[in-house]
């Protein structure tokens, strides 16, 4: 499971792309843009389990309540296979990336202008006033000055490429995406599946798979999540997802029997 998602949309370059130089991007101009979101969940969930049993078995101290926190040095052998099966993971998140889009431009015969690529819900080892420190950056992602990186809206709302303006207060970091406003769960117990269907069509969002717990309700809004992080990216263009492909899901989780 990678957590696949595509979409079809246009692009429109705002006038924070005239501030780059080299940019692809003509301030006002549209282009056919695709989105991607590969990340490399069921790898990851792996990873985080057998590293967080061994964490848990060399700190069995720990009380209960806190067993969750337990933690791996870095400096042993347990926690260089971490570090390194975590650097895996983000390869081959990006590789799942490249692929697709390599296959789109191909198929199209079309080359790309550029492309933007950012992590999340991940780790990354930085230095801070001359001394290396490891930044885990959960549901934000990278905003270092002149990082460029994307804030993603739903199925049915816009989202912005950025440029990360390095606030050193946010930790050279910005939201990731709107966010959920519900959990998936909720999602499916109180939102309607013909108002989401209707969202859709009143903005010409073609929607190929997908299931209710992506609806554009379960998140929040996107423009007010963007709007308040003037201090820590600049908005270079918007996205407007036209056609979208997902994975079609599987109705809420139940849990398993005992």
């Amino acid at each position: 499971m990678t957590g696949l998602v595509q979409q079809w949309g246009v692009f429109e370059a705002l006038d924070a792309a005239e501030e780059e130089n080299g940019e692809a991007f003509v301030p006002g101009r549209r282009y056919l843009a695709l989105l991607s979101h590969s990340g490399s969940r069921g790898v990851g969930f792996k990873i985080a389990n057998r590293y967080s049993k061994i964490a848990k078995e060399r700190h069995l101290e720990l009380d209960k309540g806190v067993a969750e926190l337990a933690w791996l040095d870095l400096t042993s052998e347990e926690g260089e296979e971490y570090w390194l099966s975590m650097q895996l993971a983000g390869r081959f998140a990006s590789a799942n990336h490249a692929v697709m889009h390599d296959k789109v431009s191909h198929a199209l015969g079309e080359e790309a202008l550029t492309k933007v690529e950012n992590h999340h819900n991940y780790c990354w080892k930085e230095d801070w006033d001359g001394r290396e420190v490891l930044v885990h950056r959960k549901g934000a992602t990278p905003a270092g000055r002149g990082v460029m990186g994307v804030i993603p809206g739903s199925m049915g709302d816009p989202g912005y490429v950025v440029r990360g303006r390095g606030d050193v207060r946010s930790i050279n970091s910005a939201a990731h995406g709107a966010g959920r406003r519900m959990s998936r769960t909720q999602a499916f117990k109180t939102l309607s599946e013909e108002r989401w269907r209707e969202y859709l069509a009143e903005r010409g969002v073609a929607l190929i798979g997908g299931s209710l717990d992506e609806a554009p309700a379960a998140y929040k809004d996107v423009e007010a999540v963007a709007s308040l992080q003037g201090d820590l990216v600049d908005l270079v263009g918007g996205f407007t997802p036209k056609i979208v492909r997902m994975d079609a899901g599987g109705g809420p989780r139940k849990k398993k029997r005992k």
